[in-house]
């Protein structure tokens, strides 16, 4: 009955009606978001503590603070995840931290620090540290623990990862020699060199990272036997050749050996 008699309403009545209700609808609205922004905006909701978790060593959990808090704006509700997260990360040795909010007025920080690996050389003395991710950062190297870091450098940053895993790869290639690489190094053009810890350098030449430790491995299981027949040590060998390789032997006058690598 009532939808019938509304039906019978002269339009400008029905129209008046349904503007009233609207208006009554936003102002509600109004209200309801005026009276959460003032709730929100309590003083009760400001982050009162910063809980640190995770690995929290190379930094105080003071500093931490100090540096990251001013960087903080907003409250329990208002706060940016993504720019606290920018805020703790642009802490030295911080790598990845996770911002969760407790309620009413908590922030937890789940933290993990940068793992140094490597020195990253860079031009004009700019070196930085390569982490346990092939990821370059900036540090102060004071602050190492680590002793005898190995040297990488390459044509950028990116390449950085690249050489954290010839790294990896080549030290158990190297074993049998009881020598260990301490400076790889990938050229703009994509050639490999490394040092090794008596000093001995190797030009390892380009390809595939399987094709370069290859040529390695063949040059692993040969290298002895020359140099002995030489009677001499090497100090430098360019393996940048099809069927063998050269090597310049210690002494007065040093000479270079071609050496052919066995077919398999």
């Amino acid at each position: 009955m009532a939808t019938t008699a509304a039906s019978t309403l002269p339009p400008d009545v029905r129209m008046m009606n349904a503007t009233a209700l609207a208006i009554i609808a936003l102002a509600g609205t109004v209200l309801l978001a005026a009276g959460a922004a003032w709730f929100a905006r309590q003083p009760v909701f400001a982050f009162r503590s910063i809980r640190l978790e995770g690995e929290v060593t190379r930094n105080s959990a003071a500093t931490i603070r100090a540096n990251a808090a001013p960087r903080l704006a907003g409250n329990y509700f208002t706060l940016d995840l993504q720019a606290a997260r920018r805020a703790f990360e642009s802490v030295p040795w911080v790598r990845h931290v996770v911002v969760q909010r407790v309620f009413p007025n908590r922030l937890v920080v789940r933290m993990e620090e940068h793992h140094p690996v490597a020195v990253w050389k860079g031009d004009e003395g700019n070196d930085r540290l390569v982490n346990s991710y092939g990821e370059v950062f900036e540090a102060n190297l004071g602050d190492v623990d680590e002793d005898n870091l190995p040297e990488f450098a390459g044509s950028d940053d990116a390449a950085a990862a690249s050489v954290l895993a010839m790294y990896r790869r080549l030290q158990p290639v190297l074993k049998p020699l009881d020598l260990a690489p301490t400076r790889v190094a990938l050229s703009d053009r994509g050639s490999w060199q490394v040092e090794l810890d008596n000093g001995a350098e190797i030009e390892l030449g380009r390809g595939s990272d399987d094709e370069v430790l290859a040529r390695v491995g063949r040059f692993v299981r040969t290298v002895t036997q020359v140099s002995a027949r030489q009677r001499r040590g090497w100090d430098h060998a360019d393996l940048r050749h099809a069927d063998g390789y050269a090597l310049r032997l210690k002494g007065p006058v040093a000479p270079l050996v071609a050496a052919s690598e066995p077919n398999e």
